[in-house]
């Protein structure tokens, strides 16, 4: 295992750690264990084995970008197929994010909680340590865990670029098939 580098970022101003190494294309993803809505543990790459997946890091449902980002993975969710799953994280508590889902009508993606033990945040080199939320990333992991795409966002705020994922994922599933 690597040594952890210590990094920072602004959040609001104020400089906080980023815990955990970036993940690198070409490498092999890391399983992690996240909550599902009624707190169960969920290995997440296991439950989604041999299927393309688009895993989001958020800070939290409930501001206006991870708001956007979410609900638009759900409507590109509709128009992949049962080959690719989307995974959208956060640290919000499972209630919250069940009930988020349910408002916005929510229904193709996974919303999942790192909630209790960070581990995919840690992971995935996504936990901000001082406000103890995730900062914006997006991965492409194709059916045998490799990483086809990784992309950290530099500011909180930033979305992904939606062609870019969505590329990679067909890439991931071009490459399955042949």
């Amino acid at each position: 295992m690597s040594e952890t580098i210590l990094r920072t970022m602004k959040f609001y101003g104020q400089d906080v750690t980023i815990v955990g190494n970036d993940i690198q294309v070409g490498q092999k993803a890391p399983e992690f264990v996240v909550q599902a809505f009624d707190w169960s543990s969920i290995d997440a790459l296991e439950s989604t084995k041999g299927k393309v997946r688009i895993i989001g890091a958020l800070p939290s449902l409930n501001t206006p970008v991870c708001d956007r980002e979410t609900r638009r993975f759900n409507e590109i969710a509709e128009t992949l197929g049962d080959d690719v799953v989307i995974i959208m994280v956060s640290m919000d508590l499972p209630w919250t994010q069940k009930h988020w889902c349910t408002t916005k009508r929510v229904e193709q993606v996974m919303v999942l909680s790192d909630h209790t033990n960070a581990d995919f945040a840690i992971k995935y080199g996504v936990l901000l340590e001082e406000p103890r939320i995730l900062r914006r990333a997006i991965f492409v992991v194709g059916p045998n865990n490799d990483v086809f795409y990784a992309d950290y966002m530099p500011s909180i705020g930033d979305e992904p670029d939606y062609d870019s994922v969505l590329n990679a994922a067909l890439e991931a599933m071009e490459r399955n098939e042949s």
